[in-house]
């Protein structure tokens, strides 16, 4: 079963309904049905409910959106031995070589983010929601 990693940017953009939710959807959707292995790295938990926070502001929503998610996908946990590796990544931002580190440490085969330019040194393969519902239309012919 293929693993990945999901950046903020996409839970964002199916919460949101942002541009390219559809695409994001779809990715969610291979996941929870098990046919994906989606994980989401712990700290986007924290900054994406001081997200929710300033759209929603009702905390039993922010509650029961949070939970959905936790239930869903593998929360990968940030440890030192990962932060401490993140800090000599080649990626400029710390946080985008945390989700590399994090997913380089669970042997995840790819990320997903709509920031491909951020992770262009990435150790793991990072590809687009486009891309990586090409990937996967090509691995189930």
């Amino acid at each position: 079963m293929i693993k990945i990693t999901i950046d903020i940017n996409i839970l964002m953009d199916f919460l949101f309904k942002r541009e390219g939710h559809e695409n994001a959807t779809k990715i969610l959707k291979y996941c929870t049905n098990n046919k994906i292995k989606g994980f989401i790295c712990a700290h986007e938990i924290t900054t994406l409910s001081y997200f929710l926070a300033k759209a929603i502001k009702e905390k039993n929503k922010i509650v029961k959106v949070i939970s959905g998610i936790m239930k869903r996908f593998n929360i990968i946990e940030v440890n030192e031995n990962i932060l401490n590796k993140a800090l000599y990544s080649e990626l400029n931002d710390f946080e985008d070589a945390v989700i590399e580190m994090s997913s380089k440490e669970k042997m995840i085969e790819y990320i997903i983010t709509r920031n491909i330019k951020d992770f262009r040194k990435s150790q793991v393969k990072t590809v687009t929601p486009e891309e990586f519902l090409i990937i996967i239309i090509i691995q189930y012919l």
